[in-house]
């Protein structure tokens, strides 16, 4: 009997023509030019506005000739149009997967796993469209944009100059694009001039007014943001974008009830505001005390992502990586391993490691206003080594595994191989500033990767930022993150993953030989000086007084901190689950048995 069961991607489609089609058994294109006139006739019917006549024939064709391109991207298209995301994502994968070569399709893919912060998997096919056509400048904006979202800005910006070059001119959004670019790696002056030649060749464009905004924001030009928020307002009447940038600006001005009005649905119960936006509107009634109303905004949020097509936390990856790292990096085993020799003559990594949210982006700032410490940011290096470590150690096997390469004659220079790659990446993205001899690299959760670190750089300084876990868990739960294999979708999952890795850390501190130097966020709060003498101490470099006014620090902290860093020092996020414990309950259980092992307790509310 045939399956008749609708795929429950929601393209129309039955599930045999569709998610679970045997490609094996497609004929050649060719051999299905007859039904060419079905399309043609889906084409008359979207054109004279009938959407459901004109997907009715291109569905009809798919079940006749399922691997047909043409009529594939017809309907990715119309599912587009209806907002089908989830149909419109499998339609155009599979177009890529029957044609790599397609550009178009690759091109709409890459959009579609940037705009969904999947950037990774982004990554993979702007390079793919960059090999099939390398001189279009499309394919150059796609790298671009995915590199300087996935924080490679450096790298990001090579494309967009290849996009000018293309074009042979001021293309007006990529001069925006390229502005926006350099406020990420925090050339502010240099990204303004560019978004001031932006709009002055094309003025009106929301988007390039509104980047324009976020960046007189991030740089506390508040005025002027404001004044380009009321120009934006007028191009893009209620934007939820505008509007979360507008309350975003009135929040750091403290003028917390003009940016709550703000952020407001109407009573007929339509949804107005996307996650973000929900996201904001809770750390606003956070500030004002309004804490029950906070958390049902942070809930809303998650719910909101995830009906949106966020994904959800990747449990089985996550515990199968957590798994065989601690099977491999064992004390007798790192006991036969050899150590990366350190490279002299080059500035050397300080690692910063910590939970999302636990204050590793306080520690950087506070850093790198010394004068010998370069700051790195979220530097992606050791991750990408996992990821290209079999190929460069000619290993079968994949990471952590393919280290075991290193007991091989012809391999036992891989780790300075390895290390050198780290570092020339580094080098190549403008890191390294004179009379700097380390550089910070606070990349999220490198932590699940103390062992390699230990073996690429045995004499670079670890230090590890703690903070309580529950206002670890409460702030990831308050942001939308994707660090952690997308553990940040819901409160249970930021618990499990949090314990995972606390767990991990347990492991390599046990197994593990490093420069370590745990550093509690609490501590820092309360007697800032004495723990940054102590951090300094640790990486070698003396004491600067200036260290303890990060908030003069003038580099732009790439993260959700960005804004927390401008300001003074301060207590408030400190305990800051108290008010919200009822609400954490369903955590609880699970990190009740890592607070007490890392010497926390769970407090009531006053």
């Amino acid at each position: 009997m045939a399956d008749l069961t609708p795929c429950p991607c929601g393209s129309g489609l039955r599930r045999l023509r569709c998610c679970a089609l045997d490609f094996a058994g497609l004929s050649p294109q060719e051999a299905t030019n007859a039904l060419v006139p079905m399309l043609a006739q889906a084409e008359a019917a979207l054109n004279a506005g009938d959407i459901a006549a004109a997907e009715n024939n291109a569905r009809h064709m798919l079940e006749l000739a399922p691997g047909r391109e043409d009529a594939l991207l017809f309907l990715y298209r119309t599912s587009r149009q209806q907002e089908r995301m989830q149909a419109a994502e499998v339609l155009i994968r599979r177009v890529v997967a029957l044609n790599p070569n397609n550009f178009y399709a690759t091109n709409e893919l890459t959009l579609l796993l940037l705009g969904k912060g999947a950037l990774a998997e982004a990554e993979v096919h702007a390079r793919n469209a960059i090999r099939i056509a390398p001189q279009n400048a499309q394919a150059h904006n796609l790298m671009g944009l995915v590199l300087t979202e996935a924080n490679r800005p450096l790298i990001g910006e090579y494309h967009y100059r290849r996009v000018l070059e293309l074009a042979e001119g001021e293309e007006p959004i990529t001069l925006a694009n390229l502005a926006w670019n350099l406020k990420n790696q925090g050339r502010i002056d240099e990204a303004r001039a560019l978004y001031q030649r932006s709009m002055a060749l094309k003025p009106g464009v929301p988007q390039t007014v509104l980047g324009f905004a976020k960046m007189e924001e991030a740089d506390r030009k508040f005025g002027a943001a404001l004044a380009l928020l009321d120009e934006a307002e007028t191009l893009l009447p209620d934007n939820p974008s505008v509007q979360l940038t507008r309350a975003t600006v009135l929040s750091r001005l403290k003028r917390t009830e003009e940016a709550l009005a703000i952020l407001h649905e109407p009573e007929d119960g339509q949804r107005r505001l996307g996650p973000a936006e929900m996201s904001e509107k809770g750390r606003l009634l956070d500030q004002m005390g309004r804490y029950d109303e906070a958390f049902a905004c942070f809930e809303a949020g998650k719910a909101r992502a995830v009906e949106m097509g966020a994904r959800t936390y990747l449990a089985e990856a996550a515990a199968d990586q957590a798994a065989r790292l601690k099977s491999f990096f064992t004390g007798r085993r790192l006991q036969t391993l050899p150590r990366a020799e350190t490279r002299l003559g080059m500035p050397q990594p300080v690692f910063i490691v910590g939970f999302p949210r636990s204050g590793t982006t306080l520690i950087e700032q506070t850093l790198t206003v010394h004068p010998r410490i370069a700051a790195g940011d979220e530097l992606p290096y050791i991750n990408d080594i996992t990821q290209i470590m079999p190929r460069l150690l000619a290993s079968p096997l994949n990471y952590p595994e393919a280290l075991a390469e290193l007991w091989m004659g012809d391999q036992r220079d891989g780790l300075n191989e390895l290390r050198d790659y780290y570092l020339n990446r580094a080098a190549k993205s403008g890191v390294f500033r004179e009379g700097a001899d380390v550089f910070t690299d606070k990349m999220p959760l490198n932590e699940m990767h103390l062992g390699l670190i230990a073996l690429l750089f045995p004499a670079s300084p670890v230090i590890h930022v703690i903070r309580h876990p529950l206002d670890v868990l409460l702030s990831v739960y308050s942001n939308h993150l994707t660090h952690g294999f997308f553990c940040a979708a819901q409160m249970e999952s930021i618990a499990r993953h949090y314990n995972l890795v606390a767990d991990l850390i347990d492991h390599y501190r046990r197994n593990v030989d490093l420069r370590y130097l745990p550093v509690r966020y609490e501590d820092m709060v309360v007697d800032q000086e004495a723990n940054v003498r102590k951090i300094l101490d640790f990486i070698g470099v003396e004491f600067d007084p200036r260290c303890l006014s990060f908030e003069t620090n003038t580099r732009y902290a790439r993260t959700a901190s960005y804004a927390q860093v401008t300001e003074k020092l301060y207590d408030r996020s400190r305990y800051r689950y108290r008010p919200y414990l009822k609400h954490l309950a369903p955590a609880l259980e699970t990190l009740k048995p890592v607070i007490e092992r890392l010497g926390y307790t769970i407090d009531t509310p006053e």
